[in-house]
């Protein structure tokens, strides 16, 4: 199947080949910009002065509880916010598109003409996707460890490595979880409906949860699987690390099983 996929792979990555590009400028621009603040934020006491006058509960919600150190100032900016929304609204909006949005417009229909196997279609079409986020976090690692170690910023490059990591794994997840929903469905609005709303959910229980004290709403989201603790500060999280796996994994066989059942009318 790997090999009868391989075209459909190359196929996808060339003709959106300049989307990539435009996405791989924009991430490499926030996280520059991000990462460069740090020395004029005062590197501690303006930042601890800011901190003292918000609400605590706003504080432990919005992660600036330890924005104050290079590796919380990361945490909270690039890797607890903009990076994830960055890359997970082009995974969620790719893996939509590439199977149900092209079924919608009829563009799918033609290759599943040709003589092609449908697991190996949605295989290539994953692989392609899961490719471009790598492309993209990629850059978002390359270019933060270029600006830490340019302005002398104390964080481990491992531990850059090991967050981009978890990072990787969350897009992967919730991109591929729109994928499986629109190739399970055909429905393109369904799978983006269902993915972006899971990464929301689970955003906000990351965020809710410690300042209401359930810790069963950290325990089940995947956005403190990511970043709790902090790659940042304490390295690779093998248990965090574990449970983001699973979801590419499961939502990539169970929309592959759908997938092969469905009624194409080809």
């Amino acid at each position: 199947m790997a090999a009868d996929a391989l075209p459909v792979t190359t196929g996808v990555l060339r003709d959106t080949r300049r989307s990539l590009l435009l996405w791989g400028i924009a991430v490499a621009a926030v996280t520059a910009i991000y990462v460069g603040f740090w020395p004029a934020m005062g590197e501690g006491a303006d930042i601890e002065s800011f901190i003292e006058n918000m609400p605590e509960g706003l504080v432990q919600a919005l992660g600036y509880d330890q924005i104050a150190t290079p590796a919380g100032y990361l945490r909270s900016t690039v890797y607890g916010l903009l990076a994830p929304v960055l890359l997970l609204v082009f995974a969620i909006g790719a893996g939509a598109r590439l199977v149900a949005g092209q079924e919608e417009d009829g563009t799918l229909e033609l290759e599943l003409t040709a003589p092609i196997a449908r697991g190996a279609l949605l295989t290539g079409r994953l692989l392609a996707l899961w490719a471009s986020a790598t492309v993209l976090v990629a850059i978002v690692t390359l270019t933060a460890l270029a600006l830490v170690s340019a302005i002398d910023m104390d964080v481990a490059a491992g531990n850059i490595v090991a967050a981009s990591t978890a990072l990787w794994l969350l897009v992967l997840g919730f991109g591929t979880l729109a994928l499986a929903v629109g190739a399970a469905t055909g429905r393109r609005t369904v799978g983006l409906g269902v993915a972006a709303g899971a990464a929301v959910v689970a955003f906000m229980l990351d965020a809710i949860g410690p300042a209401v004290g359930a810790d069963w709403m950290t325990a089940v989201s995947p956005f403190s699987w990511y970043l709790d603790p902090n790659p940042l500060a304490d390295g690779f999280q093998p248990r965090g690390l574990a449970l983001l796996a699973a979801i590419p994994v499961l939502a990539g066989v169970l929309g592959l099983v759908r997938f092969r059942g469905r009624d194409l009318m080809v």
